[in-house]
């Protein structure tokens, strides 16, 4: 099994299948607009314009399920992530990220890569790095600054 195996609604609402991105070293991370982590956008998207030719995607996934810090509706989330990190990689329809409710997408990264004291998601901007095969290589902490992730992404890229 791999990432290629779940499909997503964009916040266009159209339904679409991970294994658009077979191929792609993919780096998928919770995100809420009103988070004290929310300021990663603007290095997500740096790192997204830096590699994106290699084959380097960011997927982002709006979650509102720590603390309400997300918006109501995927338009005004694209449009906060446009005005004030001009972001250009997918951004998908929010979704739960913990609990049974979990998207399937993020139950499978969970379980293939665990927290620290537990599996779950604890909170907002937990990255997953994901390999050309579409296999989870690593998890990162909210903490972890997406420009610390650099060198493991260069790495896949080039392998």
């Amino acid at each position: 099994m791999s990432i290629y195996s779940f499909r997503a609604k964009t916040m266009t609402g159209e339904e679409k299948s991970l294994s658009d991105y077979q191929g792609k070293v993919v780096l998928i991370v919770n995100t809420a607009s009103k988070c004290g982590f929310t300021p990663q956008y603007k290095e997500l998207q740096e790192l997204y314009q830096k590699y994106q030719d290699q084959g380097f995607v960011v997927l982002a996934f709006p979650s509102d399920q720590f603390m309400n810090q997300e918006f109501a509706d995927d338009q005004e989330i694209q449009q906060f992530c446009q005005v004030n990190f001009g972001i250009t990689f997918p951004l998908f329809s929010k979704v739960k990220v913990k609990g049974k409710d979990a998207h399937p997408l993020f139950q499978y990264l969970t379980q293939q890569a665990p927290g620290v004291l537990t599996k779950s998601i604890k909170w907002n901007f937990t990255k997953f790095l994901i390999n050309k095969e579409g296999q989870v290589v690593k998890r990162y902490s909210p903490a972890t600054k997406p420009t610390e992730i650099e060198k493991d992404i260069v790495a896949l890229l080039e392998s």
